[in-house]
This record gives C-alpha cells, sequence and structure tokens, in this order.
C-alpha cells in the first residue's frame, strides 16, 4: 500500500521560513517524479515545486522562484520544501505528489499538472499572516 504523508506545516509570519517533509512508502521511490502542489479554497491545485526521479531536473512555479527550495533523499525515501520569505499569498494547503510519468517519458521531463501525478498526500497547511 502506497502511502504519502506530508508534515510541517504552521502558521507563521510574513518574511519567515518553514520546511515541509514528505515521507514515502509502498513504492520504488527511485522511480518516481516527485513534486508539491498547493490548493486555496474556489482555486485548482497548482504545482508549486517538482523534482525529477533523479534530482536533476526541478520544475518552480513563477511565484516561489528564489525562495523555495525543492530536494529528496532516495535513501530516506523523502522529499522536501524548504520556504523561505514566506508571503500571505503562499498560504494554501500543501500536497505532495508521485509521478511514474517517466516510466513514458523522458527523465528530463517533470510533470507538472496534477493530472500526471499517481499518488496523493493528505496535504498540509501552511498559513502566513501579514
Amino acid at each position: 500500500q502506497v502511502q504519502v504523508v506530508e508534515s510541517g506545516g504552521a502558521l507563521v509570519q510574513a518574511g519567515e521560513s518553514l520546511t515541509l517533509s514528505c515521507s514515502v512508502s509502498g513504492l520504488s521511490f527511485d522511480d518516481y517524479t516527485m513534486g508539491w502542489f498547493r490548493q486555496t479554497p474556489g482555486k485548482d491545485r497548482e504545482a508549486v515545486s517538482c523534482l525529477s526521479l533523479n534530482g536533476l531536473y526541478t520544475y518552480y512555479a513563477d511565484s516561489v522562484k528564489g525562495r523555495f527550495t525543492i530536494s529528496r533523499d532516495n535513501a530516506q525515501l523523502t522529499v522536501t520544501l524548504q520556504m523561505s520569505l514566506l508571503k500571505p499569498e503562499d498560504t494554501a494547503t500543501y500536497y505532495c505528489a508521485a509521478s511514474s510519468i517517466n516510466d513514458y517519458v523522458a527523465d528530463d521531463y517533470v510533470p507538472t499538472q496534477s493530472y500526471e501525478y499517481n499518488y496523493w498526500g493528505q496535504g498540509t497547511q501552511v498559513t502566513v499572516s501579514s
């Protein structure tokens, strides 16, 4: 059984930093691209940052470039999102997801659409106060 579990969400003030962690079990972690998405009420889920299965290729939404950093530890089966200089507009539920799409496409393709991801966590809330 595949499990994707996020942790680290919190209430912080604007300008502060926060690190989200995602622990995965039940799948061959090395074979999955990992992504962080976020969603606010009434809006579609959007990709924040995604990282290829080999860790070489990344995607960052324009709104988080230079502030967020994604990383993975294939030995520990974890993916981390380091967030700095947080803004109130970063407030959302953050989801970790795993994609096996690279079974069918080149390793340098980084999926950014929700439908490209197979497994999802339950989400962790990040609230940034002004």
